[in-house]
């Protein structure tokens, strides 16, 4: 091979070096390539409320946008945040289209599997509402009272599964089926998630209704990709800063109305 034609190859692999420097994927493996980039790009649901909204003027909101902007606070980069679906927000975090998700993924043993999970940053509860006049602290003290519930639904198989015999079990179509009937006084209390259940204080403030026990949880982690071990310490020790300064809790108030639930305490 010439010298020149040495050279020309040379020259055209800077230029090809140098096209992919320009063209690097949205995703790092690190805090420092994170910084290095100068932005950190996460994944967010933006229709499931209130974890992820959109607000008028088409920006992401809600509680995982705290979250996400909170992160990107303490890592001192700005922080753009990509709008992702349920079905491909695993694959946007595979494909290095986002450094990390904090999208409303709920940890697995399955999961597990595809993506590295944080210590959990949130919590769905799924519990039993009612007034706060109403005296119902335990499972117990469902008994002679009408419950409302989605047929079907994760409440309706917990309150079946923890109900006394005494207990009335009334099942309706849907979610918004039951929420009309405690509103209307149908039922006694309802079994339903702590994210309907700030809808519904929210639309009766008047009732000040309040969760009176919880069934089952399901937490959720800011998922990073296999092998992001240097991100996954980081994140987990921004997880454990947040909760002991409250800053997580004053998001957990803005957007659910009440405090963290003991399951992300631990």
């Amino acid at each position: 091979m010439s010298v020149s034609i040495s050279r020309r190859l040379a020259v055209a692999g800077a230029f090809v070096a140098a096209a992919v420097g320009f063209s690097m994927p949205a995703s790092a493996q690190t805090v420092d390539e994170i910084k290095a980039k100068g932005k950190v790009t996460i994944g967010m649901l933006v229709d499931f409320p209130p974890f992820g909204i959109t607000t008028s003027d088409g920006k992401p909101d809600g509680y995982d946008a705290d979250v996400a902007k909170l992160l990107a606070k303490h890592m001192g980069v700005p922080v753009e945040i990509v709008p992702v679906t349920g079905p491909n927000r695993i694959p946007y975090l595979l494909t290095n289209k986002v450094d990390l998700l904090v999208a409303s993924l709920g940890i697995t043993e399955e999961r597990a599997k595809q993506v590295l999970f944080s210590k959990p940053y949130a919590a769905i509860e799924i519990g039993v509402l009612a007034p706060q006049k109403t005296a119902i602290k335990e499972a117990a003290d469902l008994a002679s009272k009408r419950i409302g519930v989605a047929r079907a639904s994760t409440q309706d198989q917990g309150v079946t599964a923890v109900a006394p015999k005494e207990a009335r079990i009334m099942r309706f179509d849907d979610d918004a089926s039951a929420v009309q009937a405690m509103l209307s006084g149908q039922v006694d209390a309802l079994g339903i998630s702590n994210v309907v259940a700030q809808q519904i204080k929210k639309m009766a403030p008047q009732n000040n209704y309040e969760m009176k026990f919880v069934m089952r949880s399901q937490v959720q982690g800011i998922a990073m990709r296999l092998g992001q071990d240097n991100l996954a310490t980081w994140v987990n020790g921004f997880v454990d800063t947040v909760k002991a300064n409250g800053e997580l809790n004053a998001i957990h108030q803005k957007w659910l109305g009440s405090d963290l639930p003991a399951v992300l305490k631990n």
